[in-house]
């Protein structure tokens, strides 16, 4: 066993980084009601499960951080730099969702949510395949998994997701 290393500061950031956003979703999962639905768990079961989950990953984050940091992991800086382009695509790609979805609907929404993150994943592999055509083949692809999606929630579950027209089919 090899001794403990000294406590890695940033490693403990991240733990409590973990921490604040698991007690951020726990405190939304309180404001959602508890009545149970069909199945016997209520709509706010899945958010206080994943705020849980977060807050136990949390206390092993800052756990094994404290205790010497994360020991498996290798001294050295000189592997692969993050690549924050690629991270940028697909938060604005997260954000234009989230922002959109209630304006242009779920389908083209999401459909632009596909397009900026394959920009992202694109551009992190190092391709260069990213002009007009390439973008139009992407949005197809993105509109041919969101459209079934949607269908399949409004259509069959009788789901309410923001739509563009109030016909249910767009």
């Amino acid at each position: 066993m090899t001794p403990p290393k000294k406590s890695f500061p940033f490693q403990t950031l991240v733990g409590l980084g973990v921490l604040l956003i698991g007690l951020g979703l726990a405190a939304g999962a309180l404001t959602i009601p508890s009545a149970a639905g069909y199945g016997g768990v209520g709509p706010n079961f899945l958010p206080w499960l994943v705020a849980l989950s977060l807050l136990v990953c949390s206390g092993f984050i800052i756990w094994e951080s404290r205790s010497g940091g994360f020991r498996a992991m290798d001294e050295s800086a000189d592997g692969p730099q993050p690549y924050w382009l690629g991270f940028a695509w697909m938060s604005a790609g997260l954000l234009a969702n989230a922002a959109l979805i209630t304006t242009i609907g779920f389908i083209f929404s999401c459909t632009l949510c596909f397009v900026l993150a394959v920009q992202g994943l694109k551009g992190a592999e190092g391709r260069n395949d990213r002009g007009p055509a390439f973008l139009l083949k992407d949005a197809l692809i993105g509109m041919a998994i969101a459209a079934p999606v949607f269908w399949m929630f409004t259509q069959f579950l009788a789901i309410n997701l923001p739509g563009l027209t109030s016909t249910g089919w767009l």
